[in-house]
């Protein structure tokens, strides 16, 4: 069963849409659907009221426990029941499934060896927390949170569907956000100097 799929079946049961069920349905590869999840709204273009921070605040702890070796998603029981918000299940989350179905008519395993590498989990546990707090640090209705943000996005499909070229498009993507931020912001701060 495809990915999309499996996204479309759990949105549409009636179990609520919290961070558990979403670990209980996705198993092994709930770190990845979990980024994926989190990071959906900040890679949408629209501004978001701050929502966003939050979800990457929670992004960035999830990282972590890649970082530090865990194999399940851990999380503070209360964010565990936290459902996942209307607008993300109402409005990002069908426009990401169009976009997975999408993805999933071009993509197809390539390097799959590369995933079930040991040292993959850390690996990718590093990037989405740069990426992520690259996005966090963005400035507000600047869309300079776009691009890392869809890095995460891109390389949380990736792992979904063991596709090593969009793993290196979220590479291309987040690099370029941080990119942007970077030189953006040297030239501000020379521009008051």
């Amino acid at each position: 069963m495809k990915f999309s799929d499996k996204l479309k079946i759990w949105l549409k049961s009636k179990s609520p849409k919290t961070l558990s069920s979403l670990d209980d349905t996705f198993k092994e590869k709930s770190f990845a659907v979990a980024f994926l999840l989190l990071m959906a709204l900040a890679a949408l273009p629209i501004p978001t009221g701050g929502i966003t921070h939050v979800l990457e605040l929670i992004n960035m702890l999830v990282a972590l426990e890649l970082i530090i070796g865990l194999h399940t998603l851990w999380l503070p029981k209360r964010w565990k029941k936290m459902r996942i918000g209307k607008m993300i299940e109402a409005k990002a989350l069908p426009k990401f499934i169009g976009f997975i179905s999408w993805l999933e008519r071009f993509s197809r395993p390539r390097l799959g060896s590369l995933f079930k590498n040991a040292y993959f989990p850390r690996l990718l546990g590093i990037i989405v927390l740069v990426f992520t707090i690259s996005a966090f640090i963005g400035p507000p209705f600047s869309g300079l949170d776009t691009l890392p943000a869809m890095g995460v996005v891109l390389i949380s499909l990736s792992v979904l569907l063991e596709d090593v070229v969009i793993f290196g498009l979220g590479l291309i993507s987040g690099g370029i956000g941080i990119t942007l931020q970077i030189s953006l912001g040297s030239f501000v701060l020379r521009l008051f100097h």
